[in-house]
């Protein structure tokens, strides 16, 4: 399977090639079998074989492509008659591409002016008519700067899908090192929660084994295995004491404390009401605080004691900073063996405008809150609620190490979305500030109309200006059937409904000089098909006392 991609891609661009050619070529051969006398080796194989060669070789070498392309379009004016080149869509196609794959701008705006120069100088030297003037100063530049221009356009595009691919790579990088440290300090607090619980308790230990070394009754041996376990016990705390000093060296760092309102001192483990202390907080705030409670308190462990005591405390910190003003609800349900703390807040008041942004170092706290509810078992859903309101739901075991709330009936219904309109932005959310990848998208997309606006201008201009010319070119061909069956004498009116609407009015100086109009006579002149840039041949009409009196044929080049 491997080998079988790699072989599809290294063929891809042959066949991308093949393609390309062959519909550039379909142009010239099209125009090959409209020609009267066609040159099997000028007309089709020698310009075939340019662009065989010239495809290929824009992978590596575009601006020489181009080159080769144009000339072959400078070849069509060189020939007898001059012609309009077919392989204009082969040149525009080609400086599309050099817009793809050219990297200096500078050398490429350069070329697109030679090739252009070039084409003027065939004019020139050849001596050609007004027409192929007009060709050369508008088709040849369409053909050449706005496809250039989209090329330029496509770079750019895929150069930056490029930058902001890579900028997501590093941002998913920086968010997953936030996420990791929030969850660091997060484990950190739980050592500190321990050492409150389990310190407490084993000085109790040791308080206990001292009375009990003042007993009577104890024998001089267990006296002294009191005071050994008293020993053993003081060293444990200790021990657990300077764990702790070292895990929190980090969390002590500038920058790192906890973020909100309501955060408890430090050094402090939340007492059995805690909730209570932190809503009574909150309405001395002035928010509109409110809980509610449903089933019989469980005897809890004090990690999820405190994991309760957190999910409160950051619900009302994000409510206060995301949403000011409006109303809080807390909710816990005490159901089997889990514990369902559910905190909502309605939209901000209208006209309310967000509290001021955190300082360093925080956004952090969904993060550590939902590490700090998996670490003790339990599942934290967060997303939007109501018309605009936010909830923060977390489902905690009742002890430590139990069933997990996600396998039970009690498990938070969602799913919810991760972000809302007053979620916490930043890294809890799971994405990184975007802002510099779309300010670039918008001045690329500046960029490219500004450098756009004048070439686009200017080429609706000419696009106009020579769809006025190709009506008149057309607006006056008089048909070769038509003109073998009109018979001199007849009345100009008599030969209205045979003649087209509009006269030719760019008869060549030359044509009319080699052939003089009858004298006494007014003629008309019409041509003879509607080809737009070949010199075709002239009909001329003379007539006399409005009849006609002569009929010619004036050749559109000069012969002899």
């Amino acid at each position: 399977m491997v080998g079988t991609s790699t072989a599809t891609g290294r063929w891809r661009p042959v066949l991308h090639d093949t393609a390309l050619w062959a519909a550039l070529s379909a142009a010239g051969f099209y125009a090959y079998t409209d020609r009267a006398a066609p040159s099997l080796a000028l007309d089709l194989l020698l310009p075939l074989s340019v662009l065989a060669v010239a495809v290929p070789g824009s992978r590596r070498r575009p601006g020489a492509a181009v080159f080769a392309a144009n000339a072959l379009c400078a070849v069509g004016l060189a020939a007898t008659p001059p012609a309009a080149s077919p392989y204009l869509l082969a040149l525009a196609a080609l400086a599309y591409l050099l817009g793809v794959r050219g990297t200096d701008t500078g050398r490429a705006l350069l070329l697109l002016g030679a090739c252009v120069a070039v084409d003027l100088a065939v004019c020139a030297v050849l001596a050609v008519d007004a027409v192929y003037w007009f060709y050369v100063l508008t088709l040849v530049p369409l053909a050449l700067l706005p496809p250039w221009l989209a090329g330029r356009h496509r770079q750019a595009r895929l150069a930056l899908v490029h930058g902001g691919w890579e900028r997501a790579r590093v941002l998913a990088e920086q968010q997953r090192s936030v996420a990791e440290r929030a969850g660091l300090r997060e484990r950190t607090r739980i050592a500190a929660d321990v050492h409150d619980s389990l310190g407490h308790q084993l000085s109790l230990i040791a308080l206990r084994a001292g009375a009990l070394e003042l007993s009577p009754t104890l024998s001089g041996q267990d006296r002294a295995d009191l005071a050994g376990l008293r020993a053993d016990v003081a060293d444990a705390v200790g021990h657990l004491r300077e764990t702790l000093t070292v895990l929190r060296a980090d969390e002590d760092a500038p920058g790192t404390a906890p973020r909100g309102a309501f955060v408890d001192a430090p050094g402090t483990a939340p007492a059995a009401g805690s909730v209570d202390v932190l809503v009574r907080r909150a309405r001395e705030a002035g928010v509109a605080a409110e809980v509610h409670r449903e089933g019989e308190p469980p005897l809890r462990s004090p990690l999820i004691t405190r994991t309760v005591h957190r999910v409160v405390q950051e619900s009302l910190t994000n409510a206060v900073k995301h949403a000011p003003g409006a109303a809080v609800r807390i909710r816990l349900t005490h159901r089997d063996d889990r514990t369902t703390v559910r905190v909502t807040n309605s939209p901000p008041p209208e006209g309310a405008s967000p509290a001021a942004p955190p300082a360093p170092g925080g956004g952090h706290g969904l993060t550590a809150l939902r590490e700090r509810v998996q670490l003790v078992g339990g599942t934290l859903r967060t997303g939007p609620y109501g018309d605009g309101g936010y909830e923060v739901c977390a489902v905690l075991p009742d002890a430590v190490g139990g069933r997990r709330p996600s396998d039970g009936p009690y498990a938070p219904q969602g799913p919810f979305p991760p972000h809302g309109p007053y979620a916490p932005q930043g890294p809890d959310q799971g994405y990184g500030p975007l802002h510099g990848l779309a300010d670039a998208r918008r001045r690329t997309r500046r960029r490219f109309v500004v450098a756009f606006a004048v070439p686009a201008a200017l080429g609706a201009v000419m696009l106009v200006s020579a769809a006025l010319l190709a009506h008149q070119l057309t607006a006056c061909v008089l048909r070769p059937a038509d003109f073998a069956g009109l018979r001199t004498g007849r009345t100009s009116t008599e030969l209205a409904r045979v003649l087209p609407e509009r006269q030719f009015p760019y008869v060549p100086d030359r044509v009319a000089d080699d052939h003089p109009e009858p004298p006494g006579t007014v003629c008309a002149f019409y041509r003879s098909n509607g080809n737009l840039l070949e010199q075709v041949d002239i009909y001329r009409l003379c007539y006399a006392d409005s009849r006609l009196v002569a009929k010619d044929v004036l050749p559109g080049t000069r012969r002899g």
